[in-house]
C-alpha cells in the first residue's frame, strides 16, 4: 500500500497545533500573514460538528443554509433566530477547537442596531458562538460598528449575498461588469474600515476575488470565488453529497453519502420484510 501523502511542509506546524489549540479571529489573520489556506464548512448538529473537529476544519459556520437543508424552506428567509440558536447550540456542543460562526439570519440586525446587537449577543451568550456573520454591503457598516461595541467578532459577505435573492433576480453571480466589481470592491473595504474580522466571497469572477484579497488586510473566504481567496468555504450536505440533484458550479462532492444512505436504508426495509432482520445476533435470549 501506497504511504499517506505528506502535508506540505508550510501546512505541517499547522496540523499539529491544529490538534491542541483554539482558532480564533487573531488565528485566522494569522493564517492570512502566513499564507496558510483557511478550511470552512457548515455544520447544523453534533454529530456534523463532531466530524468536522476530528478532521481538522478551522472554522464552523451555523449558516442560514439551514433553512434549505435541514428545515425544508425554498430560500435563507424564513429561518428565525429561535430556530438559527437551536442548531448553535447543538453545534457548540460537538465543537472543542474550531472558530464557531453563526449566521445572523433575515431581519434580525437589518432594522434597528440594538436589536442587531441584542441578536448577536444571544449568539454569543447563549449559543457560544466565537463570532457572527451577516450579509451586505456599506449599508451593513454601522452595523458592525454597533456590533464590535459589545465584543462581538464579525464576518462580512459580499457578492451573491442570499437573503438578497429577490433583489438581486435570483442566485447569479456578482461582479461581472466593471461597475460592479469595483462596487463590491468598495464595500469590502468599507467592512474591512468598518471593523470585520474576515470577509466571505461568494459568486464573484476568480480575478475579482483575487484582487480583494490582495488588497485587504482581512482574510477572505470563497464559496464559488476561484482559488485565489485565503480560505474556502462549503455547504457541508454538498460537500459530503446528501444533497439532491446536479450540484452547483462551485461545488465539489468529496463523498456521495446520499445513494449510499438510500441503499443502506433500502437494504433495512428488505431484510425486515422478509424477516432476515433482527437475526440471532441482534437478539436477546432468556439467559444472560
Amino acid at each position: 500500500m501506497a504511504d499517506k501523502p505528506k502535508p506540505a511542509p508550510k501546512y505541517a506546524a499547522v496540523e499539529t497545533a491544529a490538534r491542541s489549540r483554539p482558532v480564533t479571529v487573531s488565528t485566522l489573520l494569522d493564517m492570512k500573514r502566513k499564507g496558510l489556506k483557511i478550511a470552512m464548512m457548515t455544520a447544523y448538529d453534533y454529530p456534523t460538528a463532531r466530524i468536522a473537529e476530528e478532521a481538522g476544519v478551522d472554522v464552523v459556520l451555523v449558516g442560514d443554509s439551514v433553512a434549505m437543508t435541514k428545515l425544508g424552506y425554498e430560500s435563507t428567509l424564513p429561518v428565525t433566530m429561535d430556530e438559527m440558536l437551536h442548531h448553535v447550540k447543538a453545534v457548540k456542543r460537538g465543537m472543542s477547537r474550531a472558530l464557531l460562526v453563526a449566521d445572523m439570519p433575515y431581519l434580525s440586525y437589518e432594522l434597528d442596531h440594538k436589536e442587531a446587537a441584542r441578536n448577536a449577543g444571544r449568539f454569543m451568550k447563549d449559543g457560544g458562538a466565537h463570532a457572527v456573520k451577516l450579509e451586505g454591503g456599506m449599508e451593513v457598516a454601522p452595523i458592525v460598528k454597533e456590533l464590535i461595541k459589545v465584543n462581538v467578532p464579525v464576518i462580512g459577505h459580499l457578492g451573491l449575498t442570499p437573503q438578497s435573492v429577490n433583489r438581486l433576480g435570483g442566485y447569479k453571480v456578482q461582479g461581472r461588469r466593471p461597475e460592479d466589481a469595483e462596487k463590491i470592491l468598495t464595500e469590502a473595504r468599507i467592512l474591512e474600515g468598518a471593523g470585520i474580522c474576515a470577509l466571505v466571497l461568494e459568486c464573484v469572477p476568480a480575478d475579482l476575488a483575487k484582487d480583494i484579497s490582495k488588497r485587504l488586510q482581512i482574510p477572505t473566504i470563497g464559496i464559488g470565488a476561484g482559488p485565489h481567496c485565503d480560505g474556502q468555504v462549503l455547504v457541508s450536505d454538498d460537500l459530503l453529497g446528501l444533497t439532491e440533484g446536479t450540484p452547483l458550479k462551485f461545488v465539489k462532492r468529496y463523498a456521495d453519502l446520499r445513494s449510499q444512505a438510500v441503499k443502506a436504508v433500502a437494504d433495512y426495509c428488505r431484510e425486515v420484510r422478509d424477516g432476515s432482520f433482527p437475526g440471532p445476533e441482534h437478539s436477546f435470549t432468556s439467559q444472560p
